[in-house]
């Protein structure tokens, strides 16, 4: 055998034996309480909820509708981290796999990207049946349907550019977030730093609902400061239109300790934008 045959093989074996231990999470994680509890609250704050629960005796019309409702929904991952190495990211990707589950998204459905992916681990995510993205949108993913985006432990600048993207009632209220708690993300920022830099970030925290997710203290690391976020539709389309006229793309060109990896120009892009 040559050694590019071994080391395929080698790649293979690694890849296998990932799967089986993120499976195997899976199931052990399953057995929590925790993962009840998150279950239930994704259920009552959006429309994930199971659609044959209420239209079992509805007829064939309701079925096409159920399958309908299910094909609508998406979901987006940023900033998972390396879950082959960290046990915590490893938890987290398993909690995504379990609420894809809950929620009827199809895996395929499913898009993750992270510049700490290695080439393994892409590996592994396709092998799972997810959809892995060769792009950095940087958080700026435009909601066109129903979207679960599941952003543990991100930067600010990561929420605060998938706000500006989506700032308007219409597409915020596709919008449900699963990540840092944004009330606590004003609290542990400057008002001035927050004002300045995240600016969406502050003004969502009046706009969104949010419900503490949970979290035990042996899984502390993994999923403190968790919240399921979303943004009702019918306070959106009261406010006033001027809540949306203003809205500049963010460009952080106060930050020193930006929270995201941006991604790259190239150097005919850097010549024209310094000589702008």
């Amino acid at each position: 055998m040559s050694s590019d045959s071994v080391e395929e093989w080698q790649e293979q074996l690694d890849v296998e034996k990932l799967v089986r231990r993120i499976r195997d999470t899976v199931s052990d994680l399953r057995a929590e309480e925790i993962w009840q509890q998150w279950k239930n609250q994704l259920l009552v704050s959006t429309s994930l909820s199971r659609p044959s629960d209420s239209i079992k005796t509805e007829g064939q019309q309701d079925k096409d509708t159920e399958a309908t409702v299910r094909q609508q929904l998406e979901c987006v991952c940023y900033g998972l981290g390396s879950f082959s190495s960290c046990v915590s990211a490893r938890y987290q990707l398993a909690m995504l796999l379990l609420l894809l589950d809950a929620g009827h998204i199809p895996l395929k459905d499913c898009s993750l990207y992270d510049p700490a992916f290695s080439v393994t681990e892409k590996d592994i995510l396709r092998e799972l049946g997810l959809t892995v993205l060769t792009e950095n949108e940087e958080g700026k993913r435009l909601a066109t349907k129903p979207t679960l985006f599941y952003l543990m432990h991100c930067g600010k600048a990561l929420y605060n550019n998938l706000l500006w993207q989506n700032w308007n009632p219409h597409c915020l209220s596709l919008v449900t977030i699963i990540g840092n708690c944004f009330s606590g993300i004003r609290e542990r920022t400057f008002e001035r730093e927050l004002k300045r830099d995240y600016s969406y970030i502050n003004k969502a925290v009046d706009l969104c609902e949010e419900r503490l997710l949970p979290c035990p203290s042996r899984l502390i690391d993994v999923f403190s400061d968790t919240a399921i976020i979303t943004f009702s539709s019918d306070r959106l389309n009261k406010l006033p239109s001027s809540t949306w006229t203003d809205s500049p793309e963010p460009q952080y060109q106060h930050c020193s300790d930006l929270e995201i990896i941006l991604k790259q120009t190239s150097v005919l892009d850097s010549r024209e934008t310094s000589l702008s």
